[in-house]
């Protein structure tokens, strides 16, 4: 394994490429288009659209190329019915080559109309875009691969391993139905797989039309959120004590911000720093290839802690993030409560950093809470040569001369819940993303056309290198 990283490593090219112009359309991207509008424009909002109703859209192509019922599960718990999913299975024509299974949530975030500058549920190709909720997280990647999915029937292809696709719901709302968590629990044979590939990679341009480097994302940091609690009798404000229960909770809130977790690497972070680290001629990337070969280097540590994404990269954060205090302006409160966010490093337990936070606070009058729901912890998955070896060689040929390194996300993905069933699960490179985040969770959310055409025609040839 050691090798493989190491080969991996030096593979990397030190130069950017170029994303050129986008050429006319070929008819079978002209008919992707009119999938991936139809996915864009039906809206799931969990407030306002359904979930089930875009499946059941895209189960309707998939079956309109030919699929049989029995190929296609339609699933929605009873007490979440606009929060339903799919499940498509092209089978494979050996008995002992385990399946392969691409993810992607179908759901997205809540959009205001009167706030974009575009109906955010119209799609819109302007200036090399696409414009709309949901195109760059993540229904490029879900149109894609129900794409895959019809071609391989329009084309009579015939993988050794089977294919499956699961669109599910409930990725961007913590706490309210998880398609792939419900999936994970009580139809864990539908999505069996050897792995799994998921958003959470991609490529990452300058924004300026040129393509800098491409990842796999291998791992992912678990989140959880500690309600921080103190409280006590109160009393009239007039005769303060020094039993303030702001001011204890305070005191607590002050050593978690001054708490530093320790640094940490593991397979994934240790080549992507070296890797990444290569591609720059700065200070910072000295930086990131010395904290690769030496953990304990403390100067270079110190260089990358001046980058809040590489910060939190190199270790478990923890963050207050809510308040509240207090029951009346002229009373000494009774309960004061803080909400502290909290992202933790692979290999960490939930209870391990919770633990973590009662020592450093040091005082047993501070109650410590994890709030549900309470994600599980899985390990990275391997950076196994059969999944990665694949996505670097088409790489190699789709984007010459751009790095392909493995990184870990510091969010979170539904690729939580495949993990803690058994199912490794990596985020695909391929299409690509901008500095800014593509206005992904905020306003005007855009990804560009050039990279989800590319990016398609990637992952497709991606996906038959693993059932040949």
């Amino acid at each position: 394994m050691r090798a493989f990283i190491t080969g991996l490593v030096a593979a990397l090219a030190l130069t950017g490429q170029a994303v050129a112009a986008e050429p006319p359309l070929r008819p079978d991207q002209a008919k992707f288009r009119v999938l991936f509008k139809e996915l864009v424009e039906t809206n799931t909002t969990l407030s306002s659209g359904s979930c089930t109703l875009a499946a059941e859209r895209m189960a309707a192509r998939l079956k309109g190329a030919g699929f049989a019922d029995d190929q296609l599960t339609l699933f929605a718990d009873p007490a979440h019915p606009k929060e339903g999913g799919l499940v498509a299975v092209y089978p494979g024509g050996s008995t002992t080559a385990n399946p392969i299974l691409l993810l992607a949530h179908i759901d997205v975030v809540e959009a205001k109309r009167e706030d974009w500058t575009r109906d955010p549920f119209a799609l819109v190709e302007e200036d090399g875009y696409f414009y709309a909720r949901g195109t760059a997280d993540t229904k490029a990647l879900a149109a894609i691969w129900v794409d895959a999915l019809i071609r391989f029937k329009e084309t009579g292809y015939k993988p050794k391993r089977a294919v499956k696709v699961a669109l599910t719901c409930g990725e961007e709302t913590n706490g309210a139905f998880n398609g792939a968590q419900w999936l994970s629990e009580n139809r864990r044979g539908l999505i069996d797989a050897a792995f799994a590939l998921n958003e959470g990679g991609g490529g990452n341009s300058d924004g300026k039309g040129t393509l800098v480097s491409q990842e796999v994302q291998v791992g992912e940091k678990t989140f959880v959120n500690f309600r921080l609690e103190t409280r006590n009798a109160g009393g009239h404000s007039s005769v303060p004590v020094r039993d303030n229960a702001i001011y204890q909770l305070a005191r607590a809130l002050t050593k978690i911000d001054e708490h530093e977790f320790p640094l940490e690497l593991n397979d994934t972070t240790r080549a992507y720093f070296a890797g990444a680290g290569k591609t720059r001629g700065d200070a910072m990337g000295r930086a990131m290839v010395a904290i690769a070969a030496n953990p304990g280097d403390r100067a270079a540590e110190a260089v990358l802690n001046g980058d809040r994404g590489y910060h939190s990269m190199l270790r478990t954060t923890c963050v207050a993030t809510l308040l509240d205090a207090g029951h009346a302006a002229n009373a000494l409160p009774q309960r004061a409560r803080a909400n502290v966010n909290c992202r933790i490093f692979p290999g960490h337990s939930i209870e391990e950093t919770g633990t973590e936070l009662a020592r450093v606070i040091g005082d047993p009058g501070v109650g410590i809470t994890a709030l549900p729901p309470v994600r599980p912890t899985p390990p990275a998955p391997p950076l196994d040569p059969a999944v990665v070896g694949p996505m670097t060689a088409l790489a190699k040929r789709y984007f010459p001369g751009v790095p392909l390194v493995p990184s870990m996300a510091t969010g979170y993905t539904d690729a939580t819940f495949l993990g803690a069933a058994g199912i490794p699960t990596y985020g695909v490179p391929g299409p690509w993303f901008d500095p800014d985040g593509n206005g992904a969770h905020g306003l005007n959310e855009r990804i560009e056309v050039r990279s989800v055409y590319v990016g398609r025609d990637y992952l497709y040839d991606l996906i038959k290198a693993y059932t040949k």
